[in-house]
Formats: C-alpha cells, sequence, structure tokens
C-alpha cells in the first residue's frame, strides 16, 4: 500500500472566491511532490498538541513544511527586529508532531521552516537574520521569488546518495540554523550557511532548508516515500 505521508500546513487569513476567512492551506506542490513519490498526502491543520500522537499513529511519514519563523523564546532568544509573524499554535503543534515521530521512528523531511524547527526541537538554535551575516540576501530576495543557491553536499551522508554533490535549489529563507544537537550538517552553500542536516542514526530524518517541491526535485520525496513504505507482509 501507498504511505500516508502527513504534511503541516499553515493557519492563514485567505482569500478565495467569495470568501475572506481563517483558513488552513498549503501550496499544492507540496502534496503534488509526496504524491509524485508514490506517497499519499494527508494535511495537518495546527490543533492541540495532545492529538498529535494519535495523528502520527496513523501516519507513515511526516513532512514540516515552510512557513512563519519560530518563536524565539522556543530556543530562548529576544527577537530580532526583522524576525517577526511567528504562529504559537503552529509551533506547538509541530514540535508535539515532531515528539510523536521520534517515539514511533517516523521517517521526517524537514523543509525551510521544518529544518529550522526540527532543529530548536533538538535543542538547537537560530541566526535569526542570514543577511547580518552573510551580508548579501541571496537566500531571500524578497516577494514570492526564490533565490538561485548552489550547495554541495557532504560526503557519506544520506542527502548526497538522494541528490548527488552538487544541487541547484531554490531558498526563500532569511534564518538559518546556527546549533543543531544531534544533527549531522549534510551541505553548505557557498557563503557557509547550513542547508541540510541529517540524524546520524538509519530512521530517515533529513531536513533542508531549501524548498525541493518547487523544482521537480524527486531525490528528497523519493528518499522519503521510499523509507515510509511498509515491508511486505
Amino acid at each position: 500500500m501507498s504511505p500516508l505521508i502527513g504534511l503541516s500546513t499553515y493557519r492563514e487569513q485567505a482569500r478565495w472566491g467569495v470568501w475572506d476567512q481563517p483558513a488552513d492551506l498549503l501550496p499544492t506542490e507540496y502534496a503534488a511532490a509526496v504524491e509524485g513519490a508514490g506517497g499519499v498526502p494527508v494535511l495537518l491543520p495546527p490543533q492541540r498538541a495532545a492529538a498529535a500522537a494519535s495523528v502520527v499513529a496513523r501516519l507513515d511519514g511526516l513532512v514540516v513544511t515552510g512557513g512563519a519563523d519560530v518563536d524565539p523564546e522556543r530556543y530562548g532568544a529576544s527577537p530580532h527586529p526583522r524576525t517577526a509573524g511567528w504562529r504559537e499554535d503552529r509551533d506547538a503543534w509541530e514540535l508535539a508532531l515532531l515528539d510523536a515521530a521520534a517515539s514511533r521512528a517516523l521517517p521526517v523531511l524537514g523543509i525551510c521552516r521544518g529544518m529550522q524547527l526540527m532543529a530548536v526541537h533538538g535543542g538547537g538554535s537560530l541566526e535569526q537574520h542570514l543577511p547580518d551575516t552573510v551580508g548579501e540576501d541571496a537566500h531571500s530576495p524578497g516577494g514570492d521569488a526564490f533565490g538561485d543557491v548552489e550547495v554541495e553536499t557532504r560526503p557519506g551522508t544520506r542527502l548526497r546518495m538522494l541528490v548527488g554533490d552538487r544541487v541547484a535549489v531554490g531558498c526563500h529563507h532569511h534564518q538559518a540554523v546556527r546549533e543543531h544537537p544531534g544533527f549531522v550538517p549534510s551541505a553548505y552553500a557557498c557563503d557557509g550557511t547550513l542547508e541540510a542536516m541529517e540524524g546520524p542514526a538509519e530512521r530517515f530524518v533529513v531536513a533542508v532548508q531549501w524548498h525541493p517541491e518547487t523544482r521537480a526535485d524527486a531525490g528528497l520525496f523519493a528518499g522519503l516515500v521510499a523509507a515510509a513504505t511498509p515491508a511486505p507482509a
């Protein structure tokens, strides 16, 4: 059977048709990428954290998707002037999903904010405004544009097996992971920005700062779906 892959979602004010009201939403590219890799996408809107265990018990894999900044209080920092718009309900929900996924050794893929939240979940911290560190905004050029960034994967990593030695990616992040206890660095941009990390064990736990769903980057989703596919009885 095709594995069920949970996708965390936004909860935002949105407009469609005659409606202008709060909505649970996610760009279609995420679900399409999961479906294209052979999985069945299931959207997971923010809700009470206590529900996470029962939700994850029904899943075969989890994607923690992109979105707003993580609340700096989650990693013991004061907000940078450019850190804004965090969603406390989403932070709590996705952290609970990660707890539940770890308890079941569920395969996990983190994308952009998802990578940052995974680092925070592990006790790490974030660089709150990357241009302060690298001196330019190539990783998030503004508006709805994606920055063109080339990353180099590290030898011996799961990521290198999935996407190769070098890959041109689409980025949209003004923050980055600073500390990542429990994770192995697996890709860097040429400016030194950590662009991917992964768990050191056999379990599939991979996180990237870029948006693989926007560029037909099948390797990451194929790897997740393969890891999430139940073994034949």
